[in-house]
């Protein structure tokens, strides 16, 4: 994959840890229409197809209740994206940015998030509008939205607003 991801002008690279310093689990894989990341919308909120979250059935009770949500946030593991990019420049603005303060899925940990809204539910499967990464990306988790919590605003990207 790393050719999707040659780096740009202007952006650098950073050698990993010799190791990692936690484990994880995925509870499942996320089927969406994309194939090649050329296709995949550039965030959640451009994303219209609906998609399914498909949840290790050993993991069905944590969906008690999910159905009474109307949005959710996915964390998903973005497996095919490179680790070492620390400075990158997006494809639409002049000059490079910190990967921290970009939403890349390139990244030392390519964990994503999106929030998405739930359309379904069919056993350990969830139909889900607003999510933006190639099929079978592993998944971390499933939270609940909260809008009276999560939603923030006042929230402002000063770089990003420069462009408008």
């Amino acid at each position: 994959m790393s050719g999707h991801f040659d780096a740009r002008a202007g952006e650098q690279r950073v050698p990993p840890p010799q190791s990692f310093d936690a484990g994880l689990h995925f509870i499942g894989r996320i089927r969406t229409p994309w194939r090649h990341l050329a296709e995949c919308p550039k965030n959640g909120g451009e994303a219209e197809a609906v998609c399914a979250i498909e949840l290790d059935p050993r993991y069905a009770l944590g969906l008690k209740d999910v159905e009474t949500c109307s949005h959710l946030i996915v964390l998903y593991w973005m497996d095919q994206a490179p680790r070492d990019l620390i400075l990158q420049k997006p494809r639409h603005y002049g000059e490079p940015h910190g990967v921290f303060a970009l939403r890349s899925p390139a990244r030392p940990n390519p964990i994503a998030i999106s929030v998405v809204e739930l359309c379904g539910i069919d056993g350990t499967s969830l139909k889900v509008r607003g999510i933006d990464c190639l099929d079978g990306t592993p998944l971390l988790d499933i939270k609940p939205y909260f809008a009276s919590t999560d939603a923030k605003p006042a929230a402002r990207v000063g770089w990003h607003e420069k462009k408008r």
